[in-house]
């Protein structure tokens, strides 16, 4: 054999097995410690298809002026996505407009709120399901996962998620999610606009 052909081969072996341990050994895309997944209602017939709710959502219909702070914690940033599989990992949100994420920091914990506008009741459901197994959202700020917190929910054809986590004693965590998932009321407008 002559000496380019071994040289080739083992510098293939090294990268093969470069590759392989990397996908091996990196670290799994964080989860949150406990989580609730909740599928859409009658409550959200009106808007269950985006059909009677066409005009996408903006980023100052949803982090308003009111909700610059919630809790002991502030608004850090926000951004829209139109591509919403950018947003998660393991998980597909088919059929997917755009998703709205903000981000919230404060001394002791950290959280993030996203909004997904979907399809359908349907399509909103199943990637709620898909985030209790499958995957879940990226984190937009970071926090320990291992003992954050997280919801849910779908609303017609909109999903949100909201996800907190960090140091702080459990009932604060719990405050932090409770207060990330008021932002979900922007979806009771659209209801209302629908009808």
């Amino acid at each position: 054999m002559s000496r380019r052909v071994v040289i080739s081969v083992v510098v293939a072996n090294v990268m093969v097995i470069a590759v392989v341990g990397w996908l091996w050994l990196r670290p799994d895309d964080p989860r949150p410690g406990a989580f609730h997944g909740e599928s859409t209602s009658a409550f959200y017939a009106a808007i269950d298809n985006r059909q009677n709710d066409s005009a996408p959502l903006t980023l100052q219909e949803v982090f308003t002026p009111a909700v610059q702070t919630l809790g002991t914690m502030r608004l850090d940033s926000t951004q829209e996505f139109t591509d919403c599989d950018e947003v998660l990992w393991g998980a597909s949100a088919t059929g997917c407009t755009q998703a709205l994420q903000g981000t919230y920091k404060g001394d002791t914990m950290a959280g993030q709120f996203v909004i997904f506008n979907l399809s359908d009741g349907r399509a909103a459901d199943a990637l709620v399901a898909a985030l209790g197994k499958d995957g879940f959202i990226r984190q937009g700020i970071m926090f320990d996962a291992a003992g954050s917190r997280a919801q849910a929910r779908a609303m017609g054809h909109y999903v949100t998620v909201s996800w907190a986590g960090g140091p702080a004693p459990a009932q604060e965590l719990v405050a932090a999610l409770v207060a990330l998932d008021s932002l979900g009321r922007v979806v009771q407008g659209r209801i209302v606009a629908a009808t």
